[in-house]
């Protein structure tokens, strides 16, 4: 019953005690499934993923029926044909698959700068660092993902064409699984440090322009070096180590595939602890 006051009228019901509601609690589940979102929304995920899937199957089919049509038509072998095998043919899309994984890499950070949507990224993970290392765990694991079955796809392919030539290699040949596993390695790797370069510049221009004078233009100046001095640094450089890993055969002149990974793992750690000092060090 509603209580009355003295002159008749209704005395007000009290207010409901406030229940306050639990402080929002940010955590390394909730920011991996930010950025996994954010990933999906972009446009440009999309293009650059088909992009790495188009260069996998395309440019080693191209590269195996080019093979073939060499080596049954009785013209003299090129003298990079001489040594090709299915595996290094099929693979030859590699190289362009690199760039454009990396480019995603490179738009899921410094794009955010770009749009300055990276205020409210990191306005909802205030100590910043999860974002970086969110970014590289979802940006990494979705390119080693698609490149290993684009890889995967790619060599059967390119097997049966070159069926019958002396390219010929099976699944079962030694080696062949391991630098597949290893292709597919390095290019979630140079996606990573696409990653830490976008963070670190800030710019996609600039940091496109590194990604490209580092896995490709840096080896061709290098190759002009003395060759005493090509044989210390070549192989040290991220795209040579990086071959390493799905190279079929080694000669001295390259890493054997232990050793290449831990060079490309310590680029990549370089590149990413760039980008977390300057994350931490200056504002968005």
């Amino acid at each position: 019953m509603s209580q009355t006051t003295l002159n008749g009228s209704p005395t007000p019901a009290p207010a409901p005690a406030h229940v306050p509601r639990p402080p929002y609690k940010v955590t390394a589940r909730r920011v991996l499934r930010s950025e996994w979102a954010k990933l999906w929304s972009l446009r440009s995920t999309w293009i650059t993923l088909g992009l790495g899937l188009l260069f996998l199957l395309g440019f080693g089919v191209i590269a195996a029926v080019h093979y073939h049509a060499d080596s049954t038509s009785g013209r003299q072998m090129r003298p990079y044909d001489a040594h090709a095998t299915a595996l290094s043919l099929s693979l030859f899309g590699t190289n362009f698959a690199q760039l454009a994984l990396g480019v995603l890499g490179v738009l899921a950070t410094a794009g955010e700068y770009s749009t300055g949507t990276i205020r409210s990224t990191l306005a909802a993970v205030p100590r910043r660092l999860p974002v970086l290392w969110s970014k590289a765990a979802v940006l990494g694991l979705v390119a080693l993902l698609v490149a290993t079955a684009g890889v995967f796809a790619a060599f059967p392919i390119g097997a049966g064409v070159v069926s019958g030539t002396p390219a010929a290699l099976s699944l079962s040949h030694p080696g062949v699984v391991r630098s597949l596993l290893g292709a597919g390695l390095y290019l979630g790797l140079v996606t990573v440090i696409g990653v830490a370069l976008g963070a670190l510049l800030r710019s996609v221009a600039g940091a496109i322009a590194v990604l490209i004078a580092s896995l490709m233009l840096v080896p061709g100046l290098v190759s002009l070096l003395p060759s005493s001095w090509q044989d210390d640094i070549s192989e040290f450089l991220p795209s040579n180590a990086g071959a390493s890993l799905f190279a079929l055969t080694h000669d001295p002149t390259s890493l054997p595939p232990a050793a290449g990974l831990l060079v490309l793992l310590g680029w990549t750690a370089l590149a990413l602890t760039g980008a977390a000092y300057r994350l931490l060090r200056t504002d968005a």
